[in-house]
């Protein structure tokens, strides 16, 4: 599950909101074992899946790099041979 979360820092173009919630929720569902939580679960599970994409956020605004952003493209077409 954790394979498909990739570096979202540094990339260009920049990742999106939509984006880091979407690897804090891999990164959530990986750590809990839980694809879908159970309804006694599921408000934990939710407020788990937000405070990491807030902190995300928070760490990705501040990180600092003299490097290029990389293209995405260029990752995409990487993966698409690997796939072959």
């Amino acid at each position: 599950m954790c394979r498909s979360i990739h570096a979202l820092y540094n990339i260009n173009p920049p990742v999106s909101e939509e984006e880091i919630h979407a690897a804090s929720l891999q990164y959530v569902r990986k750590i809990s074992g839980f694809n879908k939580p159970s309804k006694a679960n599921q408000a934990a599970f939710q407020t788990a899946v937000d405070e990491i994409a807030v902190i995300s956020s928070g760490l990705l605004a501040t990180l600092e790099t003299n490097a290029p952003p990389r293209e995405r493209r260029l990752r995409t077409n990487v993966q698409n041979e690997s796939n072959r």
